[in-house]
């Protein structure tokens, strides 16, 4: 009985002492520790700040941090552009009468049951999906509902657009935006992004982004982690209509940086139009300006046929890709790549596999000797940690560029100006194997050097963790503010 009595004081003045830590956050931390040590219940636990490995680590990346040598001054975006429509997804199929059953990936949705199929699939994963809604009516039904729905909320949306307006917030950048720009998305955008009159269009294609948080339930679903499901039917950016336009823009705006992004839009569309348009995009690819590096930005994608015609159509015309974790993976299973019979990713992704495939990626599709290939960059971005892999005497500031774009991914997430260290976790692995396939090295995380660097045969690879937002305002767009600002930070020696 005495036992009980002692652990129960023992709780009872651990609990005192957690309340005084709340309520007078100025009490030196030297007396805090002291009285915690003396109940004997091993060292106080460290709080949130500078002295934290979160804390640690945000120092580090602002002292590494530094903008490149030769800078950006033009960037032209393209070619897809929306309207956001972000709101809760379980609300929103609430209010349209569905009930949680079994999840079920849908590669197209045809009705609302495939829509709650599918969107209960991924939120039990808590991975990001896209996908295309072939039901005209139905589709804009229900994007009638969500947009009317309370708190439902209107943003830049579409990868060019994001990347667009996340560059164009430096005042020292002059950007370009082609895509369909409707009158909601151009109120919407930055006053620093032009817009080309033919760009212009007279209806917004708007896109439904159902957002989930992390534990948040429905029926029996539980969500390990905040992510969202897009879903859209949007036919002028599936068939990439504005890209013409860009390219004849280009000319006269001079950019020395190009960002393209929407192939996978036109998962929607016919093998046959999806054929012809490859053919185009490879054609303007190939008229943009010699020595004007292209970025490309992938996405969600559930078409292997398109994904591998992509691959071995398009990469070796673009100078720089960006994706994440799911795109990766479709990637190699698409094209036959290392770790291919994979299914999909469990927890974190593995940072051997996936420096495995990005090895594979460089030295099958990317510049070498032997290959006419322009691809001499690749940035990966999941939810825990960021590589950036490029193809050796191509690239420089590799390393504050892999650290901006996770800097940014915690502030942008928490919808803060810095990193707060008291709403942000480390995720990332606290040790990893550089290799899976090769013989790898073994190496521990050290936040007070969170950039990792190791080199594979002419490629080098940059690794830092991410500071994931806790309580995370919204998830939408933040893989193209990782590649915007990743791509800000960087710089490309002329060849």
């Amino acid at each position: 009985m005495a036992l009980w009595r002692g652990s129960a004081y023992a709780g009872f003045l651990a609990l005192a002492v957690g309340c005084i830590f709340l309520l007078e956050p100025q009490l030196p931390g030297s007396a805090l520790r002291s009285l915690w040590s003396s109940l004997q219940l091993g060292p106080a636990p460290a709080p949130p700040g500078p002295g934290s490995p979160e804390g640690r680590l945000a120092a580090a990346w602002d002292a590494l941090i530094v903008r490149p040598a030769r800078r950006w001054r033009r960037v032209a975006v393209g070619v897809n552009a929306c309207v956001d429509v972000v709101l809760s997804g379980v609300k929103l199929l609430q209010a349209l009468g569905l009930n949680p059953g079994n999840g079920k990936d849908h590669a197209e949705l045809r009705s609302r049951n495939d829509l709650e199929e599918a969107f209960i699939h991924f939120m039990g994963k808590g991975a990001a999906a896209e996908r295309f809604f072939s039901d005209k009516e139905t589709f804009h039904n229900i994007a009638q509902i969500a947009s009317e729905f309370p708190g439902a909320q209107h943003y830049v949306g579409g990868n060019a657009a994001l990347i667009g307006q996340k560059f164009a917030a430096n005042s020292d950048l002059k950007v370009l935006l082609c895509g369909p720009v409707g009158p909601k998305l151009h109120e919407l955008l930055d006053d620093n992004v032009f817009v080309p009159p033919e760009s212009l269009q007279e209806v917004d294609e708007f896109h439904l982004i159902l957002e989930y948080q992390a534990g948040e339930e429905w029926g029996q679903l539980k969500a390990p982690h905040a992510n969202r499901f897009i879903f859209s039917h949007d036919l002028s950016n599936g068939a990439m209509n504005m890209l013409e336009v860009f390219v004849s823009s280009l000319e006269e705006f001079q950019p020395d940086l190009v960002v393209l992004s929407g192939l996978h839009m036109m998962e929607g569309q016919s093998k046959e139009f999806q054929r012809k348009r490859l053919l185009e995009v490879m054609t303007s690819i190939s008229d943009i300006p010699t020595g004007i590096p292209v970025h490309l930005e992938l996405a969600s994608m559930t078409n292997r046929e398109l994904m591998s015609s992509i691959v071995h159509q398009v990469f070796s015309g673009v100078t720089s890709l960006g994706l994440n974790e799911q795109e990766l993976l479709f990637l190699s299973q698409s094209a036959s790549g290392p770790h291919s019979s994979l299914s999909s990713w469990t927890g974190v992704p593995d940072v051997g596999v996936v420096s495995d495939i990005l090895f594979w990626i460089l030295k099958e599709h990317g510049k070498s000797e032997s290959r006419a290939s322009d691809l001499t960059r690749i940035h990966f971005h999941t939810l825990a940690y960021h590589i950036l892999a490029t193809v050796d005497g191509h690239w420089a500031n590799q390393l504050a560029a892999v650290a901006a774009g996770a800097r940014v991914a915690g502030t942008q997430a928490c919808a803060t100006e810095t990193i707060d260290t008291r709403r942000v976790s480390l995720k990332a692995p606290r040790e990893f194997m550089t290799s899976r396939s090769a013989a790898g090295s073994r190496v521990m995380l050290n936040p007070n050097e969170p950039v990792v660097e190791w080199h594979r045969e002419g490629v080098s690879f940059h690794f830092t963790p991410v500071l994931v937002c806790k309580d995370p305002v919204r998830t939408v767009g933040l893989g193209d503010a990782i590649s915007a600002e990743g791509l800000f930070y960087s710089e490309v020696h002329p060849h």
